[in-house]
């Protein structure tokens, strides 16, 4: 029989994913969970050194606990990019280890890094040492066809000894060169094993699990293993399962509904257009919102025919707010 952990406050965490959780998705998840982490997407460590800083690491303090995830393999700019998002008031700065896409490998950094731990231990290194902030690494069990747990285990304790706080291990290998990054997170199979035991073997380390975790059973199931748990496809497709996770993780009972997180997204709406920012960039993200609901497929529709269009105009949320607030759309609203 399993043992209740003694953790005071569980550790859950959206994953960092490309083209999903930038700023305004992490905003709009904040609605629903006030205590799960939340990842950037990203962010590579030159885009940061020369290109439009403030435009890539500037955020809403309501996204706090949030975390900066990086990319990169040369120690001297992963070092100088750490420096500089500490003072944009991060959390945590996290080296992406996991990335199997050609595109990344091509630069050289992602789940290729895995086959130089030695360099990895480098990055990691100056990155400790150029900032105040903890570093975590976020990796797989194993590569291509590597899936060896002494390895792994090696592999983890180099990041360690080089200065690592947090070790999240999504339990599926990287397969570099046959499966494109949608295939990574679906073929290679979940070894969750693997990841419970190097939570053995570095007892007094914060090992996170991550890969195929769509429930609160599951979670709660991991959280007996490990010290944590990364939420990724489950958290963007069907954003409100994280306020089952606010209720049954975090024992917070006072979250918004469905209804009020929008009407909740409507002035954050209205500051960023008038920067410019286009509706469809904020919108796409809410898409999923009432996954499961009766009357879900109509606000998908809407949404991809009205609002994740690029001339869409913020007239046409109060359109189907008022619809709501009417009863004409037939979705259930309240959990």
């Amino acid at each position: 029989m399993l043992k209740e952990k003694t953790s005071t406050r569980p550790l859950v965490s959206v994953a960092p994913m490309m083209d999903c959780t930038d700023k305004h998705d992490r905003f709009f998840l904040r609605l629903i969970s006030k205590n799960v982490k939340l990842y950037t997407e990203m962010i590579v460590a030159n885009a940061i050194i020369k290109g439009d800083t403030n435009h890539l690491l500037n955020f809403n303090l309501l996204e706090k606990p949030l975390a900066l995830q990086i990319g990169g393999s040369e120690p001297k700019e992963l070092a100088l990019a750490s420096k500089i998002a500490e003072n944009y008031g991060y959390d945590e700065i996290n080296l992406n280890l996991g990335c199997p896409s050609k595109k990344v490998q091509k630069n050289r950094f992602g789940a290729c890094l895995m086959k130089e731990p030695n360099l990895v231990a480098e990055c990691v290194s100056a990155m400790k040492n150029a900032c105040k902030l903890p570093i975590s690494i976020k990796t797989r069990i194993g590569f291509n066809e590597l899936e060896d747990y002494n390895y792994l285990k090696n592999f983890i304790n180099v990041t360690k000894q080089a200065g690592s706080e947090l070790f999240i291990i999504h339990a599926r290998r990287a397969i570099l060169d046959k499966l494109t990054p949608k295939q990574n997170l679906n073929i290679p199979p979940l070894n969750y094993d693997f990841v419970y035991k190097i939570k053995k073997d570095f007892i007094n380390d914060r090992i996170i699990i991550n890969g195929g975790i769509n429930s609160i059973d599951k979670i709660k199931y991991h959280l007996q293993k490990v010290d944590g748990v990364m939420i990724g496809r489950a958290a963007y497709h069907s954003p409100y399962f994280l306020a089952e996770v606010e209720k049954e993780i975090f024992k917070n009972q006072n979250v918004l509904t469905r209804s009020e997180v929008m009407e909740s997204m409507i002035p954050y709406i209205n500051e960023e257009t008038k920067k410019g920012t286009r509706l469809n960039q904020i919108m796409r993200h809410t898409i999923g919102l009432f996954h499961g609901q009766k009357g879900s497929k109509y606000w998908k529709r809407y949404l991809s025919e009205n609002m994740c269009v690029r001339n869409a105009d913020l007239q046409k949320i109060n359109h189907i707010m008022d619809h709501f607030k009417s009863g004409n759309v037939k979705i259930s609203l309240e959990r």
